[in-house]
C-alpha cells in the first residue's frame, strides 16, 4: 500500500521496543499509521516512542500498552485499556518472543510457548471483533524456519517447564504453532476481510537471542542478518497490495513459502486451537 492509503490507520506491535518489532512499528509510523507499541517496559520502548513521535511534531503517533505475554491477565488488561480508546484496529503483528531461555511462564506454559502462541492467541481473540468491524485489517505472525525442527506438538510438555538444555527444542514448537495458528485462523475468518500471515523473518541479531549464553550467542550473531533486513518479510506481509487479497500463508525472504508439512496439517492446527481456547478460557 502506498503511505497515503495507510496514513491514520492504526496497528499495533508487540515486542516493538527492540529487534525487528522497533523497525516494524518505525516503518509502519513513517508510513503515517498510529502504532501503539505493546511491550512489557515503558522504560525501553520510551526511545522508539521519543523516535516516532518526535519533539516538536505535536501529534502522538505512537503509544505504549503495558504487556507481558506470559501472563494472561496482563494480556487481558493490554486488550482492555487497547478496546477502551474505542479506536479501529487495521493491523495486529504478533511479532514478540523470546529463545534460549528456559522455565514457564506465569500462566503454567513452557516459556517460550506460553510467550510466544499462547499469550498472543489470547490478545487476538480479545481484539478480533475489532479487526473485524476495522476490515480490510491483517494479522501478521512472526515465526522461524525453526518451524521445521519440530515434528508435533506435545501438548502435555507445553504445560511443564523448559526441558532441553537451552531451550531450542521448544522454540522451534512455540514457532511450529504460530504457523500453525495464523493458517487456522486465516480459514475461520475467511469472507470477513480480515487476512492472516505467518513468516520468516530471516535469522536475525535481536533481543529474541537475549539468553542464549555466551560464547554461543556472539558466535551464533556473526551469521544472522540485521533488524532492517528481517523486518521486510512483516513489512511485506502487513503493506503490500500483493498480499492484500492473501490469507493463512507463509512467508520467507519476502515471498510465499512452503511451510513444513507438519505445520501444514489441518488436523493439528484445528485441535491447537481447540486447546488454545480451552487453555486461555
Amino acid at each position: 500500500m502506498s503511505n497515503q492509503q495507510l496514513e491514520g490507520k492504526v496497528a499495533l506491535v508487540t515486542g516493538a521496543s527492540s529487534g525487528i518489532g522497533r523497525t516494524t512499528a518505525l516503518a509502519l509510523a513513517a508510513s503515517g499509521m498510529h502504532v501503539f507499541l505493546a511491550c512489557r517496559s515503558e522504560a525501553k520502548a520510551q526511545p522508539v516512542l521519543d523516535e516516532i513521535n518526535g519533539a516538536d511534531s505535536g501529534k502522538v503517533k505512537a503509544e505504549f500498552l503495558p504487556l507481558d505475554l506470559g501472563d494472561l491477565d496482563s494480556v487481558r488488561h493490554c486488550a482492555s485499556v487497547f478496546l477502551d480508546r474505542n479506536l479501529p484496529l487495521h493491523l495486529l503483528v504478533a511479532n514478540a518472543g523470546l529463545a534460549g531461555q528456559k522455565g514457564m511462564t506465569d500462566s503454567g506454559f513452557e516459556l517460550a510457548f506460553g510467550t510466544c502462541h499462547v499469550g498472543h492467541f489470547l490478545l487476538t481473540q480479545l481484539l478480533l471483533e475489532t479487526l473485524k468491524r476495522s476490515a480490510p485489517s491483517r494479522i501478521v505472525v512472526v515465526s522461524s524456519q525453526a518451524h521445521r525442527q519440530a515434528k508435533g506438538i506435545d501438548f502435555a510438555a507445553v504445560r511443564k517447564p523448559t526441558t532441553s538444555s537451552v531451550g531450542l527444542k521448544e522454540y522451534a514448537v512455540a514457532k511450529l504453532a504460530n504457523v500453525l495458528f495464523a493458517s487456522e485462523l486465516g480459514r475461520r475468518l475467511e469472507g470477513t476481510g480480515v487476512t492472516t500471515y505467518s513468516l520468516h523473518p530471516g535469522v536475525v541479531a535481536s533481543d529474541v537471542w537475549r539468553s542464549v549464553p555466551w560464547p554461543l550467542d556472539r558466535l551464533m550473531k556473526l551469521f544472522m542478518i540485521n533488524t532492517d533486513d528481517g523486518a521486510k518479510t512483516t513489512l511485506y506481509c502487513a503493506t503490500a497490495v500483493e498480499t492484500e487479497k492473501q490469507s493463512g500463508l507463509y512467508y520467507d525472504d519476502i515471498k510465499v513459502a512452503s511451510a513444513s508439512g507438519v505445520a501444514q496439517d489441518k488436523a493439528l492446527a484445528e485441535r491447537l486451537w481447540k486447546e488454545s481456547e480451552r487453555w486461555v478460557s
